[in-house]
């Protein structure tokens, strides 16, 4: 039916619609399994304290007639049965989520509460006396038979609460609730039950529990007890529901008499070991006005609504770069106001434009950085909130006019009724803007919490901003260091280069007086690449900044690998617990790369590695082929190419700090104390970057580092 389908939905869109805690979840799923892990699910309760606190009064109550005490989660999981934990873990968890709200005049929560748990208690009864086989199940569904009611009441306060003033039975509740609000509170409660996973006829004994008495006549045992429970638990309806008891069951008026007096002794009993607050209809306690009551509510609301903030403020607090700040705005979004279609569009000062900051990765095929909307588009909804720095909304926004065709893209995007557009500026300055893909119910809600969300959304600006901030201050203060740097280094360079050629004319005149058969010869032509080498190296730090041009030539790694740790030998020498172990794999692919260049890298993470071993470890240099069909993983631009070689050094030293790791391949960042500038994992980053390969990097404190570095294999007609 339509207007049923319809009222479900407008429930999960109001945000009231209680979910069970998580806790809760993990707990029903393992009761639920074949066997039940009698140990997994006294380990879930023992996270909740107040859980576990309540189950443990309640298992050493008189309601279980135990002969000793139990003071272990296991044991008491062990004699009461995983069903028995369950039922009492929803209980307590159903009622803690919707006691958040209170009750009136006209629905009074406590004698609400006291129905629903005579009812449980009484179902419990009759399906001890009947054998049926799961008594905890009928307890359970008793106490949530009504609760639809709850959901009603929570959702739509004012409508149901005219509903209950104006019906004078039970017959009227259900016609008006099917009529004004689209089901009863019947169906609404079996649909919750099904929404939480719970056993499928505990959902039908709610949905049935007002059927016509003939109907019941044939129905399942748990539908059966739970309409009997039900119908006994009215106390003015009593003397004429005798005869569906016998009918059904059996039960004389006296065993009657004796299960509903038993039900009444323990019922308070229960409610408090359970920390249900209940009410007898009999001793009706004073409540307040119904002015009153409305400013209690809103004050909760607001109680609720300011903690969630604080909450989620943390969250952009810590939150260390542009990414991670996005990602809390969103879950914060999702958090306070239930919205899940969100995106943000950034300032660019440079592109003059909004570009699109998007949090799911289902979301880059329509919006990346190439998408920028200019703040010329001045009739968008996105631009005009920003200049105008007030939320705009496409609802009533273009009722003189068409929207532009950015907007009109963007709604169909979103696959929303409509846009609410929200500008993020801090301090007089742009910072972007929030864009809120909504339906109309939702945009109609969500606009009773515009105070909330300026609020949030202003954090947000402030955040973003200061990350601004914070990340120019950090461009300018490396742009001064490298300043500095590069003036020492063109000093050190013009110094250096004189006794280098020196050392180049008597390696050449060595050369002369030796015979070209000398087997020295070989090592003097090492000695003069090498200086050539230092050469380069040193010509290339005066030029850090600028783009490399690369000479690109055939290159066998594991040659090359082979080469240096045979001329590093001295080098590695001097650390004589360091044990070098080449794992490199035969009939490895040459690539067309940079020679030089990788040397250096490798010279540059070899040396790391020895350097952060001083009391000796091992050091692994393993190479790998990646053929093409294993691309996918590293991203469509890197497609085009024939496959990878993988170079992996591992070193057993001390691991890269948290506090590092998000700037490690920054200039001047470094871990290793005096002496060292922190320039070394930057330039091997920035050569494997021009050389069009990937660097990365594995790293646990006490357990070592591992550098992985891929270099695409390519014909040589491409490069």
């Amino acid at each position: 039916m339509e207007t049923r389908e319809s009222l479900f939905r407008q429930i999960e869109t109001q945000r009231h619609l209680p979910t069970l805690p998580a806790i809760l979840l993990k707990l029903i799923n393992a009761c639920e399994q074949d066997g039940g892990n009698l140990k997994e699910v006294s380990r879930i309760i023992e996270h909740d304290p107040s859980l576990s606190g309540k189950i443990l009064n309640l298992v050493n109550s008189a309601h279980f007639g135990l002969p000793n005490r139990i003071d272990s989660m296991h044991r008491a999981v062990v004699l009461v049965g995983t069903n028995a934990i369950k039922n009492i873990a929803i209980c307590t968890s159903v009622y803690e989520v919707f006691n958040q709200t209170r009750g009136n005049s006209v629905f009074n929560l406590k004698f609400f509460w006291w129905h629903s748990l005579k009812c449980a208690m009484v179902a419990k009864f009759i399906a001890e006396k009947t054998h049926y086989i799961r008594p905890d199940e009928a307890f359970l569904s008793g106490l949530l038979h009504d609760i639809g009611k709850l959901v009603f009441w929570v959702n739509f306060p004012e409508k149901y609460r005219e509903i209950l003033k104006t019906c004078k039975g039970q017959n009227d509740l259900l016609f008006a609730e099917d009529k004004q609000l689209g089901a009863t509170h019947s169906e609404v409660g079996a649909w919750l039950i099904r929404r939480w996973n719970l056993q499928s006829f505990m959902a039908d004994s709610l949905l049935y529990h007002h059927e016509p008495k003939e109907r019941i006549l044939n129905a399942l045992p748990l539908v059966q007890i739970v309409y009997v429970a039900n119908a006994l638990s009215h106390v003015e309806q009593q003397d004429k529901d005798y005869n569906i008891t016998g009918e059904l069951f059996g039960f004389s008026r006296s065993q009657l008499e004796e299960l509903l007096s038993s039900a009444e002794g323990e019922l308070k009993n229960v409610a408090q070991l359970l920390g249900i607050e209940i009410e007898s209809p009999k001793s009706p306690e004073a409540i307040l006005s119904e002015k009153d009551q409305g400013g209690h509510e809103d004050l909760a609301r607001e109680v609720r609504e300011f903690s969630l903030l604080t909450g989620t403020l943390q969250n952009l607090l810590q939150a260390s770069d542009e990414d991670t700040i996005v990602r809390a705005a969103y879950q914060g979004l999702k958090v306070l106001f239930d919205i899940k279609s969100v995106f943000f569009f950034l300032y660019d000062n440079e592109k003059k434009g909004l570009i699109c900051k998007t949090t799911e990765e289902k979301n880059s095929s329509f919006i990346n950085d190439n998408i920028i909307i200019p703040m010329e588009a001045d009739k968008s909804l996105l631009t005009s909130c920003l200049t105008q720095g007030k939320p705009l909304e496409s609802f009533t926004g273009f009722a003189d006019a068409k929207p532009i065709i950015i907007d009109e893209q963007i709604i169909r995007f979103v696959n929303k009724e409509g846009i609410l557009c929200i500008p993020m500026l801090a301090h007089g300055e742009y910072v972007g803007v929030i864009v809120l893909g909504l339906d109309q119910i939702e945009f109609s809600h969500l606009s009773k919490h515009s105070m909330l969300l300026n609020m949030f959304s202003n954090n947000v600006a402030l955040a973003l901003h200061v990350d601004q901030v914070r990340r120019n201050q950090l461009n300018r203060i490396q742009s001064e260091r490298l300043a500095a740097s590069l003036y020492m280094a063109r000093k050190v360079v013009h110094e250096v280069n004189n006794p280098l050629s020196i050392m180049k004319n008597y390696l050449k005149i060595l050369g002369m007086k030796l015979s070209a058969q000398d087997p020295a010869q070989e090592e003097i032509e090492c000695l003069n690449e090498e200086i050539d080498r230092i050469t380069m190296i040193l010509r290339s730090l005066t030029t850090f900044s600028e783009k490399r041009v690369c000479n690109f030539v055939p290159v066998d790694i594991n040659g090359l690998l082979s080469d240096l740790m045979r001329i590093m030998t001295e080098f590695l020498s001097q650390h004589s617990n360091i044990k070098l172990h080449m794992d490199l794999e035969d009939e490895l692919p040459m690539i067309i790369t940079e020679r030089d260049s990788l040397k250096q890298v490798f010279i540059n993470l070899v040396k790391n590695a020895v350097e952060v071993m001083p009391k000796g470890g091992n050091l692994y240099i393993k190479t790998r082929h990646i053929p093409s069909y294993f691309e996918d993983e590293l991203g469509s631009e890197h497609r085009k190419y024939l496959g990878y070689v993988q170079i992996t050094i591992t070193d057993e030293g001390p691991g890269i700090s948290d506090k590092i790791k998000p700037r490690l391949f920054e200039p001047f960042v470094t871990s290793k104390g005096h002496g060292h500038f922190g320039l070394g994992l930057s330039i091997v980053y920035e050569i494997i970057k021009s050389l069009n390969g990937t660097l990365a990097y594995e790293s646990e404190e006490g357990k070592g580092t591992s550098f992985k570095i891929r270099l695409p294999m390519v014909t040589e007609q491409k490069v």
